[in-house]
């Protein structure tokens, strides 16, 4: 009887820690992701034009698609690894945003995401990924 009672213990000690990491993954998952009032409705101060597009395009090949996916769609090679899916920059969702809001997401990263600010100082590259996401659009 105590081996039953201990195999039970055991067995609901289990299922309690799998549900505890499905609700933290759904919980990282779903939480929005809402830019700052300021970045809402910052302009885009560098144009969108060739020479940025393909500046933006470098960075994202080098710094992006292994995670977001060649195409934008959030399917790159290292997902199987991520806690979080990246979003599809395809979607009528994400192209909505403002590129503010794009900017600011861009720059302060969350959860696997790293801060573009630490790896693009510069604000005008960070402009420019937010002009080559642009290109996404459906």
């Amino acid at each position: 009887m105590k081996k039953s009672k201990m195999k039970t213990q055991i067995l609901v000690f289990i299922t309690l820690f799998v549900l505890v990491q499905i609700g933290i993954v759904v919980g990282y998952q779903s939480t929005p992701w809402v830019a700052p009032d300021k970045y809402q409705n910052m302009a885009n101060p560098v144009p969108a034009n060739a020479s940025s597009i393909a500046a933006g395009k470098a960075l994202f090949i080098k710094n992006c698609q292994d995670c977001h996916g060649k195409k934008g769609l959030g399917d790159g090679t290292k997902v199987p690894d991520l806690k979080t899916t990246p979003q599809d920059m395809t979607s009528s969702k994400f192209q909505s945003q403002s590129d503010g809001s794009l900017f600011y997401k861009i720059s302060e990263g969350r959860n696997d995401m790293p801060k573009g600010k630490k790896d693009f100082p510069d604000e005008s590259d960070r402009w420019n990924l937010v002009n080559f996401v642009r290109t996404f659009r459906k």
